[in-house]
């Protein structure tokens, strides 16, 4: 069987869910299909590393080091792949590799051009994947909107490949939006034409147009939409408004669109949805109900933290408990009263000196008053410097991040990172191993003496501080095979009190919830009952 594409594009505006209807497709087809994802990003930075979590969300990190656009973590959750970095190709990418083209004079003295050789750059790229991954089916996604000019070249590319591959082989998926407005009370069809409009201007016709509402779409606004967008009344779906993202497939399902793909790909991978709908229904359906506190800087924009929520969600699957996030924010913080009314703590991960010394403060309460506490990446480092400043008697400890000038570096830069000075790219990136200690609580969660996690940081636990940290009572319960780096700490006499260098986030699944979240709802859950909340 050739391999088949299907390319997933979006029109009216940004942040409809073209990831996840991408990754939903990709779950109905995957029984019998080896499926690949393929993010293709409009911007010119090589990768979204150096963004601002404001400006793009959260960076995924993939087990390869590769920082991609959070998108992967749809892909991976909802297709139980494990993404490369090469399967996200930004435009910052493509124009490096045309310009290294160029300079070593592949293109024989030629004038360079968008169309054909920034185009053949971006097929060959995705013709090059399929073939190393040996894929059934590549799943395109374009990011962006229709008609923006960043993602011109990537829909031009689109277009020629159903020449390169064969119609029969190639299935456009058009996301757009069709209102609800006040007062009207009627879903209104027009913002769809506009986009399908603008889409065919490309040379792309689409097959399946998906719809995102409020409310499953009407017989008459599907019919309206197929008469004027030329597909048909049956390929016309409902991209319906969810509270949890999993029910996405089974709309999807319930809708049909499984059979519409089998038909026009000539392909047949029928979907198995009985486990992940038991899922779905202890999400709907608590038993319990839990409140944490997620304590961080980027509180405004929950995209900071989206695959910590979707952690959640996977254990709230597992465990019928209701996680309802208590956002705080860290900057000004002036007291830690709302401690009083949350089950457990969690510090992300994070850069920079803002908010560390309120998110220390809230360590400190958790630690005294003996509140579960789940720290990761930079909550780990914030741990070790509360626990030094307070219970070693290190009076200003800190981390070189913060006070490059303190007197007591408990957390310092990596050896070979010191003569850096890029920023993207640069930072222990990527998936690395852990041994962990015997008789600890991450030893018994992860139910195995090694275990892999994927990082993104700088900055260590100083080798120097470990002798002294230890005798006074942490336990770092799991480090590198050489004991040099601390990957896992604990607090044995606590409820839980645990942190990881890594971000455990990353690898959690709905089907199989990451160990360190799974124990710490747990642990908020036994706390619960404890206070007779």
């Amino acid at each position: 069987m050739p391999t088949k594409y299907i390319i997933v594009t979006g029109g009216v505006l940004s942040g409809l869910g073209k990831g996840i209807a991408a990754a939903s497709i990709g779950h109905l087809l995957s029984s019998r299909l080896k499926i690949i994802p393929i993010k293709c990003d409009g911007y010119l930075n090589v990768d979204p590393g150096t963004m601002n979590p404001f400006e793009h969300g959260e960076v995924f990190v993939l087990d390869d080091g590769g920082e991609v656009d959070m998108d992967f973590g749809h892909y991976e959750r909802f297709l139980g792949v494990t993404c490369k970095t090469k399967w996200n190709l930004t435009m910052g990418k493509v124009f490096d590799m045309v310009r290294k083209k160029e300079r070593r004079g592949d293109y024989l003295g030629k004038t360079v051009q968008y169309i054909p050789h920034v185009t053949d750059v971006i097929k060959r790229h995705i013709f090059e994947v399929g073939r190393e991954e040996g894929a059934d089916l590549l799943i395109v996604e374009i990011g962006g909107t229709v008609g923006d000019i960043e993602n011109e070249l990537f829909l031009e590319s689109m277009r020629q490949m159903k020449e390169d591959v064969g119609r029969e082989n190639i299935l456009y998926v058009h996301l757009t939006y069709v209102p609800i407005p006040y007062g009207v009370n009627e879903q209104k069809s027009k913002p769809t034409q506009q986009s399908v409009n603008l889409l065919k201007q490309r040379g792309i016709f689409p097959d399946i147009i998906i719809g995102r509402c409020s409310e499953f779409l009407t017989k008459e606004i599907r019919e309206k939409i197929s008469s004027f967008c030329d597909v048909e009344p049956e390929a016309v779906i409902t991209g319906l408004d969810v509270e949890d993202i999993y029910e996405i497939p089974v709309i999807f399902e319930q809708e049909r669109l499984p059979e519409i793909v089998h038909k026009k790909l000539n392909i047949y991978s029928p979907p198995d949805l009985r486990k992940w709908k038991e899922l779905i229904g202890n999400l709907r359906n608590p038993k319990h109900s839990i409140q944490v506190a997620m304590c961080g800087k980027y509180t405004k924009l929950e995209d900071s933290y989206a695959s910590i929520i979707e952690s959640f969600n996977h254990c709230s699957a597992h465990l019928g408990c209701k996680i309802n996030v208590k956002w705080v924010e860290t900057t000004d913080l002036h007291d830690t009263a709302f401690m009083d009314e949350v089950d457990g703590v969690i510090v992300p991960g994070g850069f920079g000196s803002r908010g560390t010394e309120g998110k220390i403060e809230i360590i400190r309460v958790a630690r005294e008053r003996n509140i579960p506490f789940l720290g990761l990446c930079l909550g780990l480092q914030l741990a070790v410097i509360e626990f030094a400043r307070h219970v070693c008697g290190l009076t200003g400890a800190n981390s070189t991040e913060i006070d490059p000038d303190t007197d007591h570096p408990v957390i310092d830069v990596l050896p070979e990172q010191k003569d850096v000075t890029e920023k993207g790219g640069t930072m222990r990136l990527g998936a690395y191993p852990a041994v962990l200690k015997e008789g600890t609580v991450v030893r018994r969660l992860y139910g195995t003496e090694t275990v892999s996690e994927r990082h993104r940081h700088r900055y260590e636990v100083n080798p120097a501080y470990h002798e002294t940290i230890r005798e006074k009572g942490m336990v770092f319960c799991g480090t590198s095979a050489d004991g040099r780096l601390v990957e896992f700490i604990e607090l044995p006499d606590l409820k839980f009190f645990v942190a990881t260098q890594a971000h455990p986030e990353l690898k959690s699944r709905m089907e199989r919830p990451a160990p360190l979240f799974y124990g710490f709802v747990k642990a908020c859950l036994d706390e619960q009952a404890v206070e007779g909340r």
